[in-house]
């Protein structure tokens, strides 16, 4: 099994029982303590107060760096609080993601793709109209999913009642300024997409088909065959 954070320098992570190893020891840049910010990596001195550079600590067992602390990460994801609630009520809950605005390619008066200036297919919002007969989604642009609907009552007046807005994205993981809480992949804080922070920035994400193990790991159960004494 290969983590997907780099607790420690091999592939089995917190599981590693072998002696001498980095058993459930951090390797990551993130604050201990008000006013201590030089983490806890194997050992009391991380060596980066602030951001450290992409190569300073381990990777993790897929080969991507700085998957914990160092820098918060941006995702696409619409923040609301609701959110979890939301897409549980429609069983909605395996990677589900808030934010979708789909489109289309757009066509000229004889159906052909229209390309830009670089060669790119343009595209642009699906229209309500376009969208309504559709059994997977009902409308081209669905931040606002559920708002305001007889359940859950939820509004959001930005700058009026509330700071979350259409634009309130969802940043995860901890940073070199905060606590090693922060470093868990489920908790969650936003802020608006037009602003920036020393402590956010953006990361590699991957999500894979098959097997976590690999392409050469077929997916499903399977065991070996014995051979039956006669």
């Amino acid at each position: 099994n290969k983590q997907i954070y780099p607790w420690a320098v091999n592939v089995n992570g917190l599981r590693d029982t072998k002696h001498g190893s980095w058993q459930g020891q951090f390797m990551a840049n993130f604050k201990r303590g008000s006013g201590d910010n030089a983490g806890v990596a194997g050992g009391l001195n991380d060596r980066a107060i602030y951001t450290a550079e992409v190569t300073a600590f381990y990777p993790n067992g897929f080969g991507l760096y700085n998957m914990a602390g160092n820098v918060s990460e941006w995702v696409f994801d619409v923040y609301r609080p609701l959110s979890n609630l939301d897409f549980a009520a429609n069983n909605d809950d395996v990677n589900p993601v808030r934010g979708n605005v789909y489109r289309t390619i757009e066509k000229n008066e004889n159906g052909e793709a229209e390309r830009d200036s670089m060669g790119r297919v343009k595209t642009r919002q699906v229209t309500d109209a376009e969208a309504k007969n559709r059994r997977n989604y009902q409308r081209g642009n669905v931040i606002n999913f559920l708002d305001g609907d007889s359940l859950s009552n939820a509004t959001y007046g930005y700058g009026q009642t509330t700071l979350v807005s259409d634009k309130s994205r969802v940043y995860k993981g901890g940073s070199w300024n905060d606590r090693a809480y922060w470093l868990s992949p489920g908790t969650r804080r936003y802020m608006e997409e037009e602003q920036a922070s020393s402590t956010i920035g953006f990361r590699c994400a991957m999500d894979r088909m098959g097997s976590p193990e690999g392409n050469k790991t077929k997916t499903g159960n399977f065991w070996k065959t014995k051979k039956q004494k006669r």
